[in-house]
């Protein structure tokens, strides 16, 4: 779906239920137990490594359903507890308590081009959101903003961030009200990225995808003079566009964007800081056969100027893979964690799940659109190890994460859940099944 050439049906899950159990016996051999039984469940391999590494169980509990084509949930983090579902046609929907309010919070379905990967595809509120009364969006136009538009096939596929204010209904959006603060245009229907969020130095970061096709066919991964296959890290005001911070790597560099942060990504389908330590995890969406991870940490986030190695590489190979097989990997941030197409074909990155195991470290959560798999990555010493946790029957598009950071997986089949783990019960009633 999100930096593939074509599309896959979406399949709803199945509600299953599991009994409940107490806890018995001694506490830590009731976790040991349970932890290795439920993997085995989920068909993961357990392995024994000289490790101190530890993998939580993981299930979905159903939260909220009947969203048409559902591709992001967010909060804005204002101490309501609202969340706001984006549905790529082009409409906001507000979440409270599991229930969806009738009126829409936004909806721009009239200027949202709704082709192969396009659509309204990020959604940021700015910090300290209720006295500003703002957000952001980022979508694709369904009519041709850029002038003299180069290398576009369709001329219609440009990509825009716009603010948005209130109106005097907190919970209604003034549609009339979009301001667009940046607009670049987009050579194909595919590899849009439309990522946007605030990050902890309060600058909106953007992912860009390379522009589309296959291979990188518009060379953007490595042009450091377009905006495509980028981060971009821009600061916005109360009014106008937008100024370039002074800190951005290329700031001072000739014949590059000031706006870019990072670049050599292919179609980054989701990025997202620790809520607790800044660290920043990437998902990069591959070509034809490896998914990716990226890791900067929170230390060397101001610093900026990485490059992922897209088209170069593809994760941590030398692309194309019946090319050469040694590239030149100098100066490149390699990849921490891959997978290949026989677990899945495009990677959604995910959030940092803070398990309520004793014991139990964080993990970051990411999986993948087109088989439901769900992994977990956490460091090891002076590494990344990943493991496989759980099985869906979900296309997932999202995964959110609310106030008192829940962690939640977006379906674009239309249904959002929670993700859970063990607290007093072994098994939690009404979660859905791994399969």
């Amino acid at each position: 779906m999100f930096g593939l050439s074509t599309h896959r049906s979406p399949h709803r899950m199945s509600w299953q239920r599991q009994p409940r159990y107490h806890y018995t016996g001694l506490r830590l051999a009731v976790i040991f137990f349970s932890t290795f039984f439920m993997l085995l469940l989920t068909g993961t391999r357990v392995s024994y490594a000289a490790s101190a590494v530890t993998w939580p169980p993981i299930r979905l509990q159903p939260f909220a359903g009947s969203f048409d084509g559902p591709i992001d949930v967010e909060s804005a983090h204002d101490g309501t507890g609202r969340l706001f579902v984006l549905e790529k046609g082009g409409i906001i929907k507000i979440l409270d308590q599991g229930n969806t309010f009738d009126a829409p919070f936004l909806d721009i379905h009239s200027k949202v081009a709704t082709c192969e990967e396009c659509g309204l595809l990020g959604l940021a509120f700015p910090p300290d959101f209720t006295s500003k009364g703002y957000f952001f969006v980022d979508y694709i136009s369904n009519v041709n903003l850029v002038p003299g538009d180069t290398g576009d096939p369709d001329g219609d596929t440009d990509e825009v961030i716009a603010r948005y204010h209130l109106s005097n209904n907190p919970n209604v959006a003034n549609a009339n009200s979009e301001q667009r603060i940046l607009i670049f245009n987009q050579p194909a229907e595919n590899h849009n990225g439309g990522h946007i969020l605030f990050g902890p130095d309060g600058f909106l970061y953007l992912g860009t995808g390379d522009g589309g096709g296959g291979g990188d066919t518009f060379h953007n991964g490595q042009d450091r003079a377009s905006l495509l296959g980028k981060i971009l890290r821009i600061q916005v005001g109360e009014t106008g566009t937008y100024t370039v911070p002074a800190t951005n790597p290329f700031v001072h560099t000739t014949g590059v964007r000031p706006e870019i942060w990072a670049y050599g990504l292919r179609n980054p389908w989701r990025y997202n800081f620790d809520r607790v330590t800044g660290d920043l995890y990437i998902a990069d969406v591959g070509q034809n056969t490896i998914e990716e991870v990226d890791h900067i940490a929170a230390a060397d986030i101001g610093n900026g100027g990485y490059n992922f190695g897209w088209n170069i590489m593809e994760g941590n190979a030398c692309y194309p893979p019946s090319g050469a097989q040694t590239c030149n990997r100098t100066g490149l941030t390699l990849a921490v964690a891959m997978y290949h197409h026989d677990e899945g074909c495009s990677i959604t990155g995910g959030f940092v799940y803070h398990s309520p195991l004793p014991g139990q470290k964080p993990i970051y959560l990411y999986g993948d659109y087109c088989s439901g798999n769900v992994w977990g990555l956490q460091a090891d010493g002076n590494k990344f190890v990943s493991l496989k946790l759980a099985h869906f029957n979900a296309h997932i598009s999202r995964f959110g994460e609310d106030e008192d950071g829940t962690i939640y997986l977006v379906d674009l089949g239309g249904t959002i859940s929670k993700i859970v783990g063990f607290r007093k019960y072994l098994y939690l009633p009404g979660v859905i099944n791994n399969h």
